[in-house]
């Protein structure tokens, strides 16, 4: 029996879906546009943008310079993004990603968030293979020995890691930790260029874990990692989960 699919909704409003391309269209201009600037890129007549802008500027969504006659973002956006920040949860959006890279590579998948300079594990999809982790959700790890928290300390603005590495010290918590300065700089410089990073039984002895970060417009959200016994993974399947952690990466990315 063919399956019918279900037919897709129209939107309500199409002069609202010409507002959200206007704000969009603001929000990542370089400078602040003109009316022909935004009639230009957007393949809207100035008399259909404008009526749109003044509606905009009307209830603060955006700010018009009346001396360069360029517009702005309205500050009236700002509750509305901190609402939205305030309720976000990067688990709901980022399981189903993780879902299937568990499926994928039949390891277990974690999820983690900065909080006080320690990464705290939100999410942890187990293996069917399962093996005995030292990770329960709520708890913490330190960010400079674990796949999670090196994935994020790569992605820091300069200063905020030299404040970072300045100000913590580096214990081994197993043979391979690293606590030299130097070679973090130079491990963390590495996983810049491959784009994951690699906890090789830095954090837990014959545990090996590769982890990403999770990141969209400047803005840290987490990362996550695949954490497997060492004796199961060889060089080949290492870089097929690199590529799975890249893949993965993006998926969520584009989602947020």
């Amino acid at each position: 029996m063919e399956q019918v699919k279900p037919k897709q909704q129209k939107p309500y409003g199409t002069v609202l879906i010409k507002a959200k391309d206007i704000l969009d269209y603001l929000m990542k201009a370089d400078d602040p546009p003109s009316l022909a600037d935004m009639s230009a890129a957007l393949s809207s007549s100035k008399p259909t943008i404008l009526k749109i802008l003044n509606t905009l500027d009307m209830i603060g969504f955006v700010r018009r310079d009346e001396s360069t006659k360029r517009y702005y973002l309205g500050t009236e956006l700002i509750p509305y993004a901190q609402k939205a920040l305030d309720s976000f949860d990067i688990a709901k959006v980022a399981r189903p990603f993780l879902e299937n890279l568990r499926d994928e590579t039949n390891e277990t998948i974690n999820l983690g968030i900065v909080r006080n300079d320690k990464i705290v594990l939100v999410e942890k999809l187990e293996s069917p293979n399962s093996i005995k982790l030292e990770s329960i959700i709520g708890g913490t790890m330190n960010m400079y020995s674990s796949a999670m928290g090196k994935a994020l300390l790569a992605n820091y603005s300069r200063k905020h890691l030299d404040d970072y590495l300045e100000t913590h010290k580096f214990k081994p918590l197993t043979p391979n930790t690293i606590t030299s300065l130097p070679k973090l700089r130079q491990n963390l410089k590495t996983i810049q260029e491959m784009g994951v990073s690699i906890d090789n039984e830095e954090n837990q002895p014959e545990v090996l874990c590769l982890g990403a970060s999770i990141m969209k417009a400047g803005r840290i959200y987490g990362a996550f990692s695949i954490s497997s016994p060492k004796y199961r993974v060889n060089k080949e399947r290492q870089s097929n989960f690199i590529r799975l952690l890249l893949n993965t990466q993006h998926a969520i990315e584009q989602t947020l």
